[in-house]
Parts: C-alpha cells; sequence; structure tokens
C-alpha cells in the first residue's frame, strides 16, 4: 500500500498526538515504516526508537519492522543483538534481501568487508530478479571500496549501469575508482563507450570533460561540455567546467559569460563570483573585478580564497591599507585560519608595522605552517625590533624542522655574537660557511655592524680559502 504525502503527514501528527497524550491509537505496519522512516531521516534516533517499539507491539510478526529494528541496533553498535534478530528473520524468510543486505551492514560495520561482500554474493546467488540487483551490486562496489581494491569495484558499479543506465552514482564512483587508479586513458574509453549508446547523457558528457581537463586536452574538454549543454542547457555544473577550461585558453569574455549563465540558473555561488572576479582582473577590469571578489565574501563570508583574493588584488596594485583593512576582517571572522595569518603578516611587513607582523608569523607557526620562511621572516623582524633572544629561540626552534640549515646557522651566528656568546657564535658560523659560503652576505644584511669584527671575518675568510 502506498501513502501520499499527506497520507504520511497525517500519519506522523497522529503519531505524535499520541505520544503528548499517552493515548494508544491503531497504526497499520505501513503506517509504522513511513513514520520511522521519517525519523531515521530526520536523525530522530529517539522517535524512531519509540515507534518500533509500538509498533512491533501492534504488529509483532512485521519482518519490515524487526529490520528497522536491527538498523536502530546497527547504528547504536548493538551488533550481537542486530544479529540474533536478523538470524530469526532469515529463518523466517531465507530469500529475502533486505536480510543478507543488513547482515552485510553489520559486517562491514564491524570492518569485516569480505564477509560483508560473501553475504552479498549469497543474495545476489539466491535472487530471482536479476535485473532488480542494482542495489546488491552498489553495495559489493561500496564494500570493494573500503578495501581499496578498485578493479574488483569498477566491476561491480559498472553492473549497477549495466542494469540501470540512469544511475548516475554508480557511474561516477566507476570514474573516481579509475581516477584513484591514475587510468586516465581508460576512464575516457569507458565514457566514450557509454555515450556511443547514450549520447544525451549530460553527466556522462560532464565527466568526460572533467578526464579531457584534467589532461590538458582543453579543446576537447569544452566541446564535451558544449554536449553536456546540448543535452541539459540548465546543467550548472557543465556551465561551471566550461568556464574553467575557458579560463586555461585564456577566453576570458567567454567565460565570464559561462559562469554568469550559472547565477541567473542557480543560486550565486562563491565559486562562480570568484572566478568571475579572477577573469575581469586577467581583463585588466579592476573595478568590475573588485566588484565581483567583494560579491564573493558577500555570498559566503567563510571562504578564504575571497578574502585572499581581495587583500592580494590590493597588495599588486601596492594599496597596503586596504589589504591590511581586509586582511584584519578575514582574521576577525576566522582567527584559525593560517593562511590569512601569513598574508596578515606579510602585509604589515610592508607597512613596516614590525610588531604587527611578528604576530601574524607567530600565530601562523602556532597554526602549523612550518614553512622554512615563516620561520625566517619572523626571525628577521625580532632581531629588527631588538629582541635577540626571542629571535634566537624562534630559530632553534626551526633548526629542529631544518637541521643543517645554511640561513638558520648565520642568523644563530649573528645573533650569538650581538648577545657577545663568542663561542656559540663561532660555533654557528663556522657550520654556516662550511653548509653554503655563498649565504654570508646573511651577515652583512642583518648584522652589517659585525662585518669588520676579527673573528667573523676571519671564519669567512678562512672557508673562502679553503674552498679555493
Amino acid at each position: 500500500m502506498e501513502y501520499s504525502q499527506n497520507d504520511e503527514n497525517f500519519s506522523l501528527t497522529r503519531f505524535e498526538s499520541m505520544l503528548k497524550t499517552n493515548d494508544i491509537l491503531f497504526f497499520d505496519s505501513n503506517e509504522f515504516e513511513n513514520i520511522i522512516h521519517h525519523y531515521l531521516e530526520s536523525g530522530k534516533i529517539a522517535l524512531a526508537k519509540r515507534a518500533i517499539k509500538l509498533g512491533l507491539e501492534q504488529h509483532p510478526s512485521s519482518i519490515n519492522l524487526r529490520l528497522y529494528q536491527v538498523e536502530i541496533l546497527v547504528i547504536e553498535n548493538k551488533f550481537e543483538e542486530a544479529n540474533d534478530i536478523l538470524d530469526m528473520l532469515h529463518d523466517l524468510e531465507p530469500n529475502n534481501d533486505e536480510v543478507y543486505i543488513q547482515k552485510a551492514n553489520v559486517l562491514s560495520k564491524q570492518d569485516h568487508h569480505d564477509k560483508a561482500i560473501e553475504i552479498l554474493l549469497l543474495a545476489i546467488g539466491k535472487s530471482k530478479t536479476p535485473d532488480e540487483d542494482s542495489d546488491l551490486y552498489a553495495l559489493i562496489g561500496m564494500e570493494y571500496l573500503f578495501l581499496d581494491q578498485f578493479e574488483n569495484a569498477i566491476i561491480y558499479f559498472k553492473k549497477c549501469v549495466e542494469v540501470d543506465t540512469t544511475d548516475y552514482s554508480a557511474l561516477h564512483n566507476i570514474i573516481y575508482c579509475y581516477d584513484f587508479l591514475n587510468k586516465n586513458s581508460e576512464a575516457i574509453t569507458y565514457l566514450n563507450d557509454f555515450l556511443d549508446n547514450h549520447p544525451y547523457c549530460e553527466v556522462a558528457w560532464h565527466q568526460l570533460g572533467r578526464q579531457y581537463f584534467g589532461i590538458k586536452e582543453y579543446a576537447k574538454a569544452n566541446a564535451a561540455f558544449d554536449f553536456a549543454i546540448i543535452s541539459d542547457d540548465t546543467f550548472v555544473g557543465a556551465y561551471i567546467e566550461k568556464g574553467k577550461v575557458l579560463e586555461k585558453l585564456k577566453q576570458y569574455e567567454d567565460a565570464i559569460e559561462n559562469y554568469k549563465i550559472t547565477l541567473a540558473l542557480d543560486e550565486p555561488t562563491s565559486f562562480a563570483l570568484l572566478r568571475i572576479g579572477y577573469c575581469y582582473e586577467k581583463l585588466g577590469k579592476d573595478d568590475l573585478a573588485i566588484q565581483f571578489l567583494k560579491k564573493t565574501v558577500d555570498e559566503d563570508a567563510l571562504l578564504d580564497k575571497g578574502w585572499l583574493a581581495i587583500t592580494k588584488f590590493y597588495m599588486k596594485r601596492l594599496n597596503y591599507q586596504k589589504a591590511l583593512y581586509y586582511i584584519n576582517k578575514a582574521v576577525n571572522i576566522d582567527g584559525d585560519n593560517v593562511l590569512y595569518w601569513k598574508l596578515y603578516a606579510t602585509v604589515n611587513k610592508r607597512l613596516n608595522f614590525l610588531e604587527e607582523a611578528e604576530r601574524g608569523y607567530k600565530r601562523s607557526l602556532e597554526l602549523g605552517n612550518y614553512e622554512l620562511d615563516t620561520w625566517l621572516d619572523r626571525s628577521d623582524i625580532l632581531i629588527s625590533l631588538g629582541e635577540y633572544e626571542a629571535s634566537v629561540y624562534n630559530l632553534l626552534q626551526a633548526s629542529e624542522f631544518y637541521p643543517e640549515n645554511a640561513e638558520i646557522e648565520y642568523r644563530l651566528a649573528g645573533l650569538y655574537f650581538k648577545l657577545h656568546q663568542n663561542e656559540e657564535g663561532r660555533f654557528h658560523l663556522k657550520n654556516a660557511v662550511e653548509l653554503n659560503y655563498e649565504y654570508n652576505f646573511i651577515i652583512s644584511e642583518l648584522f652589517p655592524e659585525l662585518e669588520e669584527k676579527a673573528i667573523v671575518r676571519a671564519i669567512i675568510s678562512d672557508s673562502k680559502k679553503a674552498s679555493n
């Protein structure tokens, strides 16, 4: 018996009314199934359990309600109880596909993926309707994915598509497997063969275009996306991908046109707005570029690429005050974004706001940005601020990540000499010139007053003679 949306809403209303009043109302088993399904889809597990309990009290012999009970037990990791019920159901209905599927689900949740596959293959073996086994093939494909057996996964996802040519989830999974295996040419061959029989499948054309894009065959990618659009002229993804191809071909006006079509077809996306901004920037239309870059962050204030793009836009034009204004806004929105702090430090450094720049580099390091230039830039700023001991500590931390690095060693040498710790200075300077004599300019750039220091001149001079 099938229910309309109104019937389902009526059943839900009656059920929830019953819970509030503690009255016991009768529902047929199909109504309970619809109610439970609704609660599971909504993530309301407690209400689903209540419905299952009441349902089984009214319909104790219902196989489907027992299967929902199993589903809840699996969610709660109560695998033994779930298996006990499934064994009972198997005795009652040994050919019920859903019992096999749930048995496989229990095994899969326990990471017994090989055994799950065996159960699903048993279900297929017992099936009297092979034309309807697509769900079983898909589940086997997913179990093979869990095992990283992509070749086997492809076999079963292909069976899904053979049964149902509109199973685009399986089609996507086939291409995902080929991508993971770096079998781009096999993916292209498969998609072309599929399109020979289904020439108006926009999803297949879209996937084919993405494959060609991946190997930089932009003309073929462009043609594939054109066919996707011919097949479905409201296919937003195809316009987006075509825009990306046109950017690669430096056809920025055409790229903008495609991105703008997506804005008309659907709600504006921050990605499309950002790409339009980039395209206008490439065309030298700065007013339009910044207009769309700002629309990007208006649409999605959490999109870091938008804030970074605006900040870099102003930096390229040497307008560091505006760059600082926007990177400050970004940092205030997401204070844990390492990309923001790195750029924040760079902008402040350009403005000679050294304390703020140092803060930015320090925060970048705290957030895990351990690139060498982050350590070195912070160290140089600390030197400029006269914070020699802090700079030493920073460089010693850096040396744990970059041992035997000449740029670090020259700085440590200069700092130790500045701190009148001559033995440490000599040790690090000797290390530095042995690692890379050519970098000795670091001493003259950061510590010009040390150039005439006898010990410094002697070590550098001796190293030069030795290298000659």
